[in-house]
This record gives structure tokens, C-alpha cells and sequence, in this order.
């Protein structure tokens, strides 16, 4: 799989992408049934780009392995939403240091696998392009774009909360 993203997959692939799948779909519709739009529109954005394409990759068994490297920008949701139960619980106040690990690890595995997995596809997709019918070339694109851009305002939100604001409420206290 690791030589062609494409056409060749294992069972096990296949159920990881179909299993995801399935997850992105049911959080979908929990989102919509139990958040308002104002607050989970980004969210809802990402989980139908992901339903798309990882649609495809499980429909067709073609993009599998494609969809699987794209299942390493998950890694850092396990930080991400320990952020946020820390956040919910109101722990952040209380443990400190327990919150700024989360936070730098956040940040770190950010950059690690949703920035740089990301830019490697986008990579892949544009070097492979002659490979991929236009449709679904037009779909990983536009898919790939909205990804991105989401995640750019994402990084740039942690990067001021955790970071920016901190050092200037650090300041803020010195004086």
C-alpha cells in the first residue's frame, strides 16, 4: 500500500476507512441534532468533506491508502479534545501545568500531522495527477482546500489562546 495509494489496500484498511467513515458520519448527525449551526458549522463542514471522499475510497476500494494517510490528522484530535474536556471540566485554572503539556503537545502534533500530512497530500495529489480522473481530482482538491483553510484559522485560534493571550496576561499580572 505504502507504493500505491490507489488501488491497493488491505482488508483492514478497507474497515479502518469504512469504520471512520461511519464515525464521522454518526458525529455529523449528532452535531446537527444537538449543537446549533452557529457553533458547529466548521465541524460540520469537515466531517461532509471527509464523508465524501472517504465515501469514494470505501464505495469504489480505489484512494484507500489515500484515505488512510489522511486518518493521521487524527492523532492530534486526542489532544485537541483533551483541551477541550480540560476546558469543560474547569480543570485549566487548577492545573497548569497538566494544561500548558496539553497545550504544547497540541500545538506539536498539530504541525506534526495535521499541517505536515496535509501538505504531503496535497503534494501527492498534485504529483499524481495524471492518475486521477478529473471528477474525483476536482473532489481531493476542493476537499483538500477546505481542509486547510479550516485548519489554518484552527492553528491560528490554539496558537492565540494558548499561546499569545498567555504571554500577555503574563505581562498583564508582572505590572
Amino acid at each position: 500500500m505504502t507504493e500505491d495509494l490507489i488501488s491497493t489496500h488491505s482488508a483492514l484498511s478497507h474497515t479502518l476507512v469504512s469504520v471512520s467513515t461511519g464515525y464521522f458520519i454518526h458525529d455529523f448527525m449528532d452535531n446537527v441534532l444537538n449543537q446549533k449551526l452557529s457553533a458547529g458549522w466548521e465541524v460540520l463542514c469537515h466531517h461532509f468533506v471527509v464523508v465524501t471522499c472517504f465515501s469514494i475510497a470505501v464505495l469504489t476500494r480505489q484512494y484507500v491508502g489515500f484515505a488512510v494517510v489522511a486518518l493521521l490528522v487524527e492523532i492530534n484530535s486526542v489532544f485537541l479534545h483533551g483541551r477541550q474536556l480540560v476546558r469543560m471540566s474547569g480543570w485549566a485554572a487548577s492545573s497548569g501545568a497538566l494544561c500548558r503539556l496539553n497545550s504544547v503537545l497540541n500545538l506539536g502534533t498539530f504541525v506534526a500531522f495535521r499541517i505536515s500530512t496535509l501538505a504531503w497530500m496535497t503534494r501527492w495529489l498534485a504529483l499524481n495527477r495524471t492518475r486521477v480522473p478529473l471528477p474525483l481530482y476536482a473532489v481531493g482538491t476542493v476537499g483538500l482546500l477546505a481542509i486547510m483553510v479550516m485548519n489554518a484559522v484552527l492553528f491560528y485560534r490554539l496558537l492565540r489562546s494558548d499561546f499569545l493571550q498567555a504571554g500577555r496576561e503574563g505581562t498583564r499580572k508582572e505590572k
